[in-house]
């Protein structure tokens, strides 16, 4: 997938893309149902599938205390957008000076300059612009002068509930990660480098892979059953702990991603990884020693090999 940025891009293809907007943090089965009908306008105008996003939120940027937790870095959204079939993704730099635009400035610089749209798909709620002041009508009207077709995106549902990067992070939060799948279409994964972490779960006879994330803070915590991607061919079991390590670190301490590879001694750093995250065991909590820790990941690791073995044999994995 090609990954483009700003405001002058050059090498547009000449016929043009259909586009779909929006932040799309976790490519859940909503942005799924709009990549899903973007390929195929685009296969009846006969121009490309493309993704406009904006980075960062633009809550980080106007109100970064109440900016939501990021179910994806930047890296993973655009693996995922690549994955469920885009051929361009094209990310504009949210600013306090990008915000400013006017609702016609930015469909003339970003729609018809940069991404030369046919075709563009926004969710009902859409608005753009300064002050928001565009929504849909008026980005049909735009169209209309411009040259492109608009349509908007009814809600994709799943039992009774609204599919949103919010209600998956409700989920997550919940520990109910059964939910999140069904909302994802997939279970939910985190991937980042192996780097060198303090070796305590050498010590303790657990050796752990330490997974650098890229996340403003990781919107689930607690001891997991997990699959680890991208060391050799096929996924490794084994069981990880997200989150601030009260046993051993004070509190304040930033959330660690730590990952218990099981029968396997090889050396990964620097490698990178994708977490699977199957099931949650536990909530984290803090012991009065080291002994009472090691004795607890032992059976952490006990609960985590029975629930791989479990979605084995359901063949859900």
């Amino acid at each position: 997938m090609i990954v483009t940025h700003g405001l002058a891009v050059p090498a547009t293809p000449p016929a043009g893309h259909a586009v779909i907007i929006g932040n799309f943090d976790g490519v859940h089965m909503g942005h799924q149902a709009m990549i899903a009908r973007a390929i195929a306008s685009a296969r009846d105008r006969d121009v490309l599938p493309c993704a406009l996003t904006f980075e960062p939120h633009p809550r980080e940027v106007f109100a970064p205390e109440q900016a939501p937790t990021r179910l994806t870095s930047m890296r993973e959204k655009m693996e995922l957008l690549s994955n469920y079939g885009l051929v361009r993704a094209h990310i504009e730099r949210f600013t306090k000076e990008f915000a400013a635009l006017t609702p016609q400035t930015f469909v003339e610089q970003v729609l018809v300059q940069t991404l030369a749209a046919r075709w563009v798909l926004v969710g009902g709620d859409f608005r753009f612009g300064a002050r928001r002041a565009g929504d849909v009508a008026m980005l049909r009207e735009l169209g209309q002068q411009h040259g492109f077709e608009v349509e908007a995106m009814p809600n994709v549902m799943q039992g009774g509930e609204r599919v949103s990067s919010s209600s998956v992070r409700a989920a997550l939060a919940a520990g109910d990660l059964a939910r999140a799948a069904v909302l994802l279409g997939r279970h939910y994964s985190i991937s980042g480098s192996v780097v060198h972490g303090d070796k305590l779960g050498r010590d303790l006879g657990f050796a752990t892979a330490n997974v650098r994330m890229q996340h403003n803070r990781p919107p689930l915590s607690g001891i997991f059953a997990v699959r680890l991607h991208g060391v050799g061919a096929q996924a490794l079991d084994g069981v990880a702990s997200l989150g601030v390590r009260p046993t051993v670190k004070a509190a304040g301490a930033e959330a660690v991603l730590e990952v218990h590879v099981f029968d396997f001694s090889g050396e990964i750093y620097g490698e990178h990884v994708r977490v699977e995250f199957l099931s949650k065991i536990r909530d984290e909590e803090k012991y009065p020693d080291l002994d009472t820790l090691k004795a607890q990941i032992a059976r952490d690791c006990e609960a985590a090999r029975q629930v791989l073995l479990e979605f084995r044999q359901n063949h859900r994995i």
